[in-house]
């Protein structure tokens, strides 16, 4: 998607979440699409920043991800260019934010990460990170099917975007809203 189509698909998204929470303060809103990451920051109607990175789940499977399910040296070199593309939006970030998303995939995540489906749900950061060892090991050569998570590649690449995103920019948790 081209960088005028994410910015758009990520103004709509923060619309949609900020008139469901007309009163939250300060939210970031989150869209990992395939090719990019966005984020809208703003505590008014509409944004007042949009961040967009360079990591997305095809692109990063893509590219880093020769096998199914991805090893651990290749999640480690993933991760070291999704910390770089995160740090560009550290800047934006002072003081407390509320991290949200309307992302069905990240509602998948939350959902395998034994968030109860009602919505809006709340995952954090230790259920995420949980969710994570669990693919980690995985890419250490445990049964995929023994960890109850997707084997596919894009998969393993949202989460650890969201993994990555999570840690760096000190996010607590994310509400993933149904429809927003």
């Amino acid at each position: 998607m081209p960088a005028a189509g994410i910015e758009s698909e990520i103004r709509s998204r923060y619309l949609a979440v900020r008139s469901a929470l007309p009163h939250a303060p300060r939210i970031a809103v989150l869209h990992i699409g395939p090719e990019q990451t966005a984020m809208a920051f703003g505590d008014h109607h509409e944004a007042a920043q949009i961040a967009l990175l360079a990591i997305g789940w095809q692109s990063i499977a893509e590219h880093y991800f020769k096998h199914a399910p991805a090893t651990a040296l290749e999640l480690e070199n993933a991760i070291v260019t999704v910390e770089d593309e995160i740090a560009r939006a550290r800047s934006m970030l002072h003081g407390n934010w509320q991290l949200h998303t309307a992302d069905a995939a990240l509602r998948e995540i939350a959902v395998l990460s034994g968030v109860n489906e009602i919505s809006p749900m709340v995952l954090s950061i230790d259920a995420m990170e949980q969710t994570f060892d669990r693919m980690a090991q995985v890419a250490l050569g445990r049964p995929a099917a023994r960890s109850g998570l997707p084997a596919s590649n894009e998969f393993a690449a949202r989460l650890l975007i969201l993994r990555e995103l999570m840690h760096h920019l000190q996010f607590s948790t994310i509400t993933c809203h149904l429809g927003a």
